[in-house]
């Protein structure tokens, strides 16, 4: 039985990450998506702060294309730290998201501290000793307990919205219930479990030490509370992937691959192929600008004359 705890915690980091892989390649092999094409785009070097793109230089297809990674990191960051559109798009939703995801960041930067801090002592055993080692816990007890509680206060608010808010009446379905149920009742178990058994992560941190070390040694007596927020968010972290949550992947592909994909398609180029492939889809949209009949491709729709 003592073991339990271990092996469901190396069975969901094993599950998170094959998944979170599969996802990932699933994603990168699907079709084209049609690209906004809308600007800025942000990895534009020197023009992205009108509007501006490489389109407006003469000849543009025999110049070299300047690309800032940096201009990239200035939006990508606020935007997973802060969720900066949904703040300007739906402040009342941001209101009870933020400090959900923000809560999650603290969990997450929590529990990087904690492995990082058992990689240090395998290597230097007396590293963690002094004031560096009482400033790195109390920065992992900070996080812990702050993102727990935040996350938990924002499922709650999520929760609470999707229950009564008649315009997301159409748009929530038993799993988006249940995905918010499961967080709260998982962070819920393990904040209660910080403040009634482990003040100061003192065991969560020799949990994550035994892990490391592959030294799984049987948790103190009591800790039915520890055990319980293992298996808990071992499941959690295994079932995440699993789902629409994972939308924390498909970000990606919907900046890099929609909306900032400007690269040009030239004669001979990494476009060429996959546009040809795209344009010879059926259609079967029946509006009729589209008059779709499951037999035109989309290279006719593209070609042929529009009829006032």
């Amino acid at each position: 039985m003592a073991l339990i705890p271990y092996i469901v915690a190396y069975l969901a980091i094993g599950v998170f990450v094959i998944a979170c892989i599969a996802r990932f390649m699933m994603w990168s092999r699907m079709p084209m998506s049609v690209r906004w094409e809308l600007y800025p785009v942000a990895h534009e070097a020197s023009r992205a702060h009108y509007g501006g793109s490489y389109l407006e230089e003469t000849d543009w297809w025999k110049k070299p294309r300047e690309k800032s990674m940096v201009g990239e990191l200035k939006v990508m960051i606020p935007e997973i730290l802060f969720l900066v559109a949904l703040k300007e798009h739906n402040p009342k939703l941001w209101l009870r998201s933020f400090p959900f995801h923000f809560g999650l960041y603290l969990v997450i930067g929590a529990t990087a501290l904690m492995f990082g801090a058992a990689l240090l002592m395998l290597v230097a055993p007396t590293a963690l000793s002094g004031t560096f080692g009482e400033v790195w816990r109390a920065v992992v007890l900070v996080c812990g307990v702050g993102g727990l509680g935040l996350s938990l206060l924002g499922a709650i608010g999520l929760l609470q919205r999707r229950l009564t808010d008649p315009e997301l009446k159409d748009f929530t379905t038993p799993a988006d219930i249940f995905n918010l149920v499961f967080f709260i009742v998982a962070f819920g178990v393990a904040l209660i479990h910080v403040v009634a058994v482990d003040h100061k992560l003192a065991l969560s941190m020799g949990f994550v030490h035994n892990m490391v070390s592959f030294k799984m040694a049987a948790l103190p007596a009591g800790s039915s509370l520890t055990v319980a927020s293992v298996l808990l968010m071992g499941l959690l972290v295994a079932y995440i992937p699993l789902t629409h949550m994972s939308h924390f992947i498909g970000k990606y592909f919907a900046y890099h691959a929609i909306r900032w994909d400007d690269k040009p398609n030239t004669p001979g180029s990494e476009m060429e192929a996959p546009i040809k492939e795209v344009l010879s889809y059926p259609v079967s949209w029946a509006a009729p600008y589209i008059k779709g009949d499951g037999k035109k491709t989309w290279a006719d729709v593209a070609t042929e004359e529009q009829k006032q």
